[in-house]
């Protein structure tokens, strides 16, 4: 259970490693900063889930994917300005007993999420 991320690179066909990530928690137009991490080979948070079960609460949160730098760093050529420079995903946690898995597919010019398990 608790919270989690995946994120697919679907240019390159593989996970997005070494993409900065940041979490908050959202109230109204305010945003607190849970923690940020960089992915690891497989496109996950190194230290595994992001809130843990007994830590995940009732509320709006906000993932924040660095994705213009993420693809810079691999040597993708990008326009400028580009595309997209952040994907911003808020979500709400209706029943924290259960598992939210909040995956990101991405290119520099689209994305999808969905509520995983």
């Amino acid at each position: 259970m608790g919270l989690s991320t995946h994120v697919l690179d679907t240019m390159h066909g593989t996970p997005a490693p070494g993409m900065r990530v940041s979490l908050y928690t959202t109230a109204g137009d305010s945003a607190t900063l849970i923690k940020q991490f960089v992915l690891n080979q497989d496109g996950r948070n190194p230290d595994g889930l992001l809130i843990d079960h007994d830590s995940l609460k009732k509320g709006s949160y906000r993932l924040v994917f660095e994705v213009a730098a993420y693809f810079l760093a691999r040597g993708v050529v990008l326009p400028q300005p580009n595309f997209l420079d952040r994907v911003s995903l808020d979500f709400g946690v209706a029943n924290p007993d259960q598992h939210y898995h909040v995956p990101l597919l991405v290119s520099p010019w689209s994305y999808s999420t969905y509520r995983g398990s």
